[in-house]
């Protein structure tokens, strides 16, 4: 399915895009907003440092975002699970982006000679636009994380696609179709919630 970017969005992908989406409260009360972007503002380390965010998946197939160290002299923690844009995956790579975005929410900060400097701060999910993919897997996300709030899939993709203001083509149907696949099967659910 080929999607023809309209001219807004077009502009969008020069332009660093990362919206906020919802705030996870976390032991010990330490809060980590989830935030959903594009390309553009996953490579902005100075956007990036605005907005806390430290950490990064980038669930695009198509692109790569190198290291990135951030003003304070820490270092943005990245991780990539590339997705095709519509048609073509499978239940398990779906479920592997929404199980690494566990990770980088929960994942400890060691200071360790040998890795980069990192601190814990918000998490982006970013693809090449910010408007398919990586809002499918915050959907899913959200909605077994958060499920008070986001009691259903589509509840977390309206909120998502308002927040960041996309139309109703988004994300791509095939998108959802395999989200609906993922939630279906119990394995997912069980490892979020242990």
């Amino acid at each position: 399915m080929l999607i023809e970017e309209t001219p807004r969005e077009r502009a969008e992908n020069d332009t660093a895009i990362l919206v906020p989406v919802h705030d996870l409260v976390l032991p010990p009360g330490r809060i980590c907003r989830l935030h959903v972007g594009n390309l553009a503002g996953a490579s902005d380390g100075a956007a990036l440092s605005d907005a806390g965010i430290t950490s990064s998946l980038n669930v695009s197939l198509n692109v790569d975002v190198g290291p990135l160290p951030l003003p304070d002299g820490t270092h943005m923690r990245r991780a990539k699970v590339g997705l095709i844009d519509g048609a073509g995956n499978t239940p398990a790579h779906l479920a592997a982006a929404v199980l690494a975005l566990e990770g980088l929410v929960t994942q400890a900060s060691p200071g360790k000679p040998h890795y980069p400097a990192h601190r814990a701060g918000h998490v982006l999910v970013h693809c090449r636009g910010g408007r398919s993919r990586s809002v499918i897997v915050l959907a899913i996300y959200l909605h077994l994380r958060a499920v008070g709030t986001f009691p259903t899939l589509d509840s977390a993709v309206s909120h998502i696609r308002r927040a960041r203001g996309n139309s109703d083509i988004y994300p791509l149907p095939p998108m959802l179709d395999l989200a609906r696949v993922v939630l279906a099967s119990a394995g997912l659910p069980a490892l979020l919630h242990g």
